[in-house]
């Protein structure tokens, strides 16, 4: 893809699922790439596939929860690679299933400091350096729980509304910045969480399935595909947008 190549990103829950498979993307387009998770055996594995394959990587452990490590990642970046250019804010956890008057305050809290004031801290302090830097684009991790809603999943579904909200404003923001912000809504991804949603209930992954109208699971490389291309220079009339990959499930 056109304006990748030589440039920096930085990935975020980049350990497993969609965040690996978006830093090895980037790698094999050329960029130079930050891995972050908490994590740290399995980040370190991914970039050593990227070394071995020729790419540039270092990992950096951050809990995007948590101000102080999502400043110093950030500035971490720019140390090692002089400077950023992309960032896919990514980490995530989908939660404890539970109806809201049941639900702890405790449980709702911890999805929403990982899932949306991670975003928000992400973005926080990666605008600045974007904007310095002359421009660059941003990819957050929303969902199509961020278009949908379902019971006993409150916290999460809430907190992927809020990414899209996010990005909707940051985009406007900076939309005379030569920064561009934009989010990708994944649907059913053959992932870790799909396999811990569906953990010793088979009737809970046949459900998921059902879901998908193409009739199987999407993998996390055409998730990656969908966030380097919204970096891309073939995007660059593209902000402000929660692009859908679901194999239709938003649809029906």
């Amino acid at each position: 893809m056109k304006g990748i190549e030589g440039k920096v990103a930085l990935v975020t829950g980049a350990a497993s699922g969609i965040g690996r498979s978006t830093a090895l993307r980037f790698a094999e387009e050329g960029a130079k790439v930050v891995l972050s998770d908490v994590q740290v055996d399995a980040g370190q594995e991914v970039v050593n596939e990227i070394e071995q394959n020729g790419g540039e990587a270092v990992f950096f452990e951050a809990d995007v929860s948590k101000e102080a490590d999502v400043s110093d990642l950030v500035d971490e970046t720019v140390r090692e690679f002089g400077g950023l250019d992309f960032a896919h804010n990514n980490a995530g956890i989908e939660g404890t299933p539970n109806s809201i008057p049941d639900m702890p305050l405790e449980d709702f809290q911890q999805v929403v400091d990982i899932n949306l004031t991670g975003v928000f801290l992400g973005m926080k302090y990666e605008i600045p350096h974007l904007v310095e830097n002359g421009g660059g684009a941003i990819v957050n991790t929303s969902s199509v729980a961020g278009l949908t809603g379902t019971p006993n999943l409150a916290h999460y579904y809430a907190t992927k509304h809020g990414v899209i909200g996010l990005t909707r404003s940051a985009a406007l923001e900076v939309a005379t910045e030569d920064v561009r912000v934009n989010a990708v809504c994944p649907g059913a991804i053959e992932t870790p969480m799909i396999d811990r949603a569906a953990a010793d209930n088979e009737k809970v992954r046949e459900g998921l399935l059902a879901s998908e109208p193409v009739g199987r699971f999407g993998e996390p490389e055409e998730v990656a595909s969908a966030v380097v291309y919204l970096c891309s220079d073939d995007a660059s009339f593209v902000t402000g947008h929660p692009m859908v990959v679901d194999g239709g499930f938003v649809v029906p």
